[in-house]
């Protein structure tokens, strides 16, 4: 099974989410050539990445930075010593081929903006390969493609380390030759960018969104269904005439039923719509990603992930979590779109994931092997050894209730799909599956964590009553 972060969980640099692009104070960031820095006008794509190369460590850095010298893994580490940068607020690692994995540890050391302290060490999971596209998709085989390890949320930062330090072949010999890293090996260091001034989870924390989402509940029975497909454009019509296409309202089943066109007297199996954050709500540039959509042809399957980006985030700070995640899905590890269609926070809140359209089948990149008539859910935190937010696992059986029940899936039941290649199934095999299940269903991986993977028993139970079965 694959290890996710260990002592990275939960640290972060500050709550302050206005990043400048700027230098800070007293700061010479590197702005050498080999340190590109992806920026632009503020007013047309908020946020920035920062991307450096990484180069081997010399002995003397590598023993500064508390690794072991005299071995193998000292001689071969890859990494930047301390130094200033732009400020950012999640870092992650990235290499040329998609198809080469990482074996080795990847830590970085973060300092806070205005503080002077850097962190401990934090280790980024490596194994993230089990997030991605489906072989032979055309988005996997786009050529843009990288090697990637998960993003981590760090908070407002202006200083970073980072070493990259191969595994051994035998774990007890330290002097046998190293396993080469991968080549191309770069920092990435992302910017989010400032909230939009719509959104309604700005300056709103735990249990101040449920208030700020009641502004919108009573939209509900004028702004439209966005529960079949044939309802899209009306949909997009009255949202941009009411000016509230930050948020869908939440509907009662008996609205949900009526906006889905449920014949009077039937008795549909679909959950009431819960309040949905809009890609515009949590300030998702359309400019990153590709104009196009793909999709599947329906929705069998829920997928659950963690984010594996750390638990210390406050919920008026998960739109910048989002759109650090998305940044970095894209512009870092090339992905057409961020590769979840869903996104849910420690208090609850449902965010829209990739663009394409909340009630349609779009296609992800969140299930190696089962982005085909599946979606993917992925709750904003760690959750190996932390018990997820009761608000969080709630919200998944609401959010699976209603958009599982517009393709007629059973949340209790189980369903058959066809793997496209795995390191758990074949490519081609039909394989037997909850309809909501954890990402280690399909993958040999500890996604969503031990603890949330254990919560979906009564999630199943859960979305199932809210369906009406």
């Amino acid at each position: 099974m694959r290890a996710f972060i260990t002592s990275a969980i939960g640290v972060t640099c500050s709550a302050a989410l206005v990043l400048p692009n700027a230098a800070p104070a007293g700061a010479a960031p590197d702005t050498s050539a080999t340190a590109a820095t992806e920026a632009a006008d503020p007013a047309e794509v908020p946020g920035s990445t920062q991307s450096l190369p990484l180069s081997p460590l010399s002995t003397a850095s590598t023993r500064a930075t508390d690794a072991p010298s005299g071995t193998a893994e000292a001689n071969a580490v890859q990494g930047l010593p301390r130094r200033d940068v732009h400020p950012f607020s999640l870092v992650g690692v990235v290499w040329d081929d998609a198809d080469v994995e990482l074996h080795g540890a990847v830590e970085v050391r973060t300092r806070a903006i205005g503080s002077g302290h850097w962190s401990d060490w934090q280790d980024l999971e490596t194994h993230n390969a089990e997030h991605a596209a489906d072989p032979g998709s055309a988005e996997r085989d786009s050529g843009t493609v990288r090697g990637s390890t998960a993003p981590l949320w760090v908070g407002n930062c202006d200083g970073v380390e980072v070493r990259v330090i191969p595994e051994t072949p035998d774990a007890h010999d330290r002097a046998t030759a190293h396993v080469p890293l991968p080549e191309g090996l770069r920092l990435e260091l992302v910017d989010p960018g400032e909230d939009p001034k719509q959104s309604p989870v700005a300056g709103t924390d735990e249990g101040d969104f449920e208030a700020s989402g009641a502004e919108f509940a009573g939209l509900a029975s004028g702004s439209g269904g966005r529960l079949a497909t044939s309802l899209q454009a009306s949909l997009q019509g009255s949202l941009q005439a009411s000016g509230q296409g930050s948020v869908l309202p939440a509907l009662s089943k008996a609205q949900t039923e009526a906006e889905a066109g449920v014949a009077p007297g039937s008795k549909p199996y679909i959950g009431p719509r819960p309040t949905i954050i809009t890609r515009k709500g949590w300030g998702a540039d359309e400019k990153l990603r590709e104009s196009a959509f793909a999709y599947t042809k329906r929705v069998k399957a829920a997928f659950i992930h963690h984010s594996a980006t750390g638990n210390k985030y406050t919920c008026s700070q998960a739109p910048s979590v989002l759109r650090g995640i998305y940044r970095y899905h894209v512009k870092s590890s090339g992905w057409r779109d961020i590769g979840y269609n869903f996104a849910v926070d420690k208090c609850g809140n449902i965010y829209e994931g990739r663009a394409g359209g909340v009630t349609k089948a779009v296609q992800g990149a969140h299930t190696l092997g089962f982005n085909t008539d599946s979606m993917g859910i992925a709750v904003l935190g760690t959750f190996t050894t932390s018990d997820p937010p009761a608000a969080a696992v709630n919200a998944i059986a609401k959010l699976t209730a209603w958009k599982l029940g517009l393709f007629g899936a059973d949340p209790s039941s189980r369903t058959t799909l066809v793997s496209g290649g795995g390191n758990r199934f074949k490519k081609g095999t039909k394989v037997k599956l909850n309809v909501i299940s954890g990402h280690r269903d399909g993958f040999v991986t500890e996604c969503p964590g031990t603890r949330l993977y254990k919560k979906l028993g009564s999630t199943r139970t859960s979305s199932a009553h809210l369906q009406g079965r």
